[in-house]
């Protein structure tokens, strides 16, 4: 638990810092952590950062996460489209060493940190309220499901992905979300009515719970405990930006929608 705590206070008196600050130093941040991500996740399926497929997989997921404001001669739709005709000749001239199944889980494991981690850049170049309402709903969130299901938790919300979470243990996690958010939107308000931000707030939640469910199935899957060992106490860093990566694309719809 020292452990756990020292790292917490580390990681956030220098996240906290660049996240305010913004701009350049942001979204190199940004990178570093979508990069690291790669890595946990091509590790998990055996495949070494120094071969072929994993540094096209980096430079493309690089080129992925070019903000808006840059502009590209192709559209994100287009690079896609180039990795993925890369990717699949790469099966041929390996000789089907590197094989379909793994064209997949590199396209799947880009696509995934590219939404994610996109979108938590966007949103903190548009405002750096939301990015501080959207860790509250998550902190909020996974701080309720925790004492809420010690106290209450009986029935398994999803025993065969992860043993521990409970279903009041998700009821209650989306309750505190809704308490905390609604407290930020007293403190500082946003330019969203209050009935609407608490409706957003109840799909945040759940998409928040959803995406520690995703990461859990596939550390399960791939027969790991944690995505990786940067983070002493933690695991790696997908271990804490699992649930940030569904709520800020999700976000992002809702904003749109609203």
């Amino acid at each position: 638990m020292k452990k756990r705590i020292i790292t917490a206070i580390i990681a956030l008196l220098i996240f906290v810092p660049i996240l305010i600050y913004g701009k350049l130093p942001f979204i190199i941040l940004t990178y570093l952590m979508a990069s690291i991500g790669l890595y946990e996740l091509l590790r998990m399926r055996n495949i070494s950062l120094g071969t072929f497929p994993a540094i096209i997989t980096l430079v493309f997921l690089w080129f992925l996460l070019l903000p808006n404001t840059v502009e590209l001669h192709l559209t994100k739709i287009d690079i896609v489209i180039v990795y993925i005709i890369i990717m699949l000749f790469y099966t041929v001239l390996s000789k089907n060493r590197f094989t379909f199944d793994e064209v997949g889980f590199t396209l799947i494991a880009m696509l995934y940190l590219t939404i994610g981690f996109f979108f938590f850049m966007e949103t903190r170049l548009q405002s750096l309220a939301y990015v501080f309402y959207l860790l509250i709903v998550v902190w909020s969130t996974d701080t309720g499901a925790y004492f809420t299901g010690r106290a209450l938790g009986k029935r398994k919300l999803w025993p065969d992905i992860s043993p521990n979470k409970t279903v009041a243990g998700a009821i209650g996690g989306i309750l505190f979300a809704c308490v905390f958010g609604y407290i930020f939107q007293v403190i500082h308000p946003l330019p969203i009515p209050k009935h609407l931000m608490l409706t957003a707030t109840v799909f945040l939640s759940m998409a928040g719970q959803i995406g520690d469910l995703v990461a859990s199935a596939y550390k399960r899957h791939y027969d790991v405990k944690d995505s990786g060992k940067l983070l002493p106490g933690h695991g790696g860093i997908l271990d804490r930006m699992d649930s940030l990566l569904f709520v800020f694309p999700i976000f992002h719809i809702i904003y749109v929608l609203l």
